[in-house]
């Protein structure tokens, strides 16, 4: 193989790590204002399903890609607030009801896929829609070599999901409402003495965290063709690692982007490990001895040190509020 294939070949394998990766970001954005508010929500995977089946169903229906985001935030916020209603106004535990609403949200996207049936939509019949998702050409910058391939050359929701981790971080370092969100994850009895609505702010950052969860779901669904199987899930695990990711980034949402470019890396070299010793056969000629089943759990692996590590590590410099996971009794002040 000569040198410019093998060049094309690690170029795409960039490229492809934040193509099918991005939806990360979106999840870990999502979880990080969810935990800031004081809420463990284990319900990313399902929160994410709802999204990307109702968003796309009205994307490829109405042919606009405006629509399918609309809709994924809509539908994925109401899992927010189903959430809200059970573990912030109803007092229950919120490890059991995360895991019901990804259960719930995972067999609704099989029942609402099944039921549509024949009549599902595909992304050929949604010319505008598969338009809109389609790669945008940034003068010069798209140009440049290399770079221009693997940062400036991607479909819109890639740069949406950056734009969004940096105006969550604006939002809760820079502004009041994000300070006093950041009081209530920290200590919601000392917030709400000082006047801070407890309730308000839980429920509306709630519904909020979950809507951006959605947006990774459509993603999700746009990137695999809105092609439904029947059988698998298109969020496919990307919900856990969410929540993993939210550990690893320290609960910072610019973080978050270098951990979906880390956890990316390991879930994208399962596809290009094969192809990457063929064009670096000298240096990377191992990973054909590698096997197979191994770099398919590589991405849950990680996920599963980085819990081991951050449960063992001292709790001082993290991002976690005191109060994660903690309903709050207002008699109990």
């Amino acid at each position: 193989m000569n040198d410019t294939s093998a060049a094309s070949i690690l170029v795409l394998f960039l490229f492809n790590i934040i193509v099918y990766n991005i939806p990360l970001l979106y999840g870990t954005v999502g979880e990080i204002i969810t935990e800031k508010a004081g809420s463990l929500n284990l319900g990313v995977e399902g929160t994410m399903a709802v999204g990307a089946m109702f968003g796309y169903l009205a994307g490829a229906w109405t042919d606009n890609i405006l629509v399918g985001l609309v809709v994924s935030f809509l539908t994925a916020a109401l899992c927010g607030l189903l959430f809200a209603v059970l573990t912030v106004s109803l007092q229950a535990n919120q490890n059991v009801t995360g895991l019901t609403i990804t259960t719930f949200g995972v067999g609704l996207y099989f029942f609402i896929g099944k039921g549509v049936g024949q009549n599902w939509p595909t992304m050929q019949q949604a010319p505008g829609l598969s338009a809109a998702f389609g790669e945008i050409h940034i003068p010069v910058l798209s140009d440049l070599p290399v770079v221009g391939k693997v940062l400036f050359s991607h479909n819109p929701l890639v740069y949406l999901g950056l734009a969004i981790a940096v105006l969550a971080w604006w939002y809760l370092s820079c502004t009041r409402m994000g300070l006093k969100l950041r009081a209530v994850g920290e200590n919601p009895g000392a917030a709400d003495s000082v006047g801070v609505n407890i309730l308000l702010y839980k429920y509306l950052n709630l519904m909020l965290g979950s809507g951006i969860m959605g947006l990774g779901g459509f993603y999700m669904a746009l990137n695999m063709s809105g092609s439904f199987e029947g059988s698998n899930c298109w969020v496919n695990g990307y919900g856990w690692i969410a929540i993993a990711l939210v550990i690893f980034a320290n609960w910072n949402p610019l973080y978050a982007i270098l951990g979906t470019v880390v956890f990316g890396f390991f879930n994208t070299l399962q596809v290009y490990a094969g192809t990457l010793a063929s064009a670096f056969p000298d240096g990377l000629g191992w990973l054909n001895a590698v096997p197979p089943h191994l770099f398919k759990a590589l991405p849950f692996i990680i996920t599963a040190i980085v819990l081991v590590v951050s449960s063992i590590r001292n709790r001082e410099g993290s991002g976690q509020p005191a109060a994660l996971g903690l309903n709050y009794f207002r008699e109990e002040r």
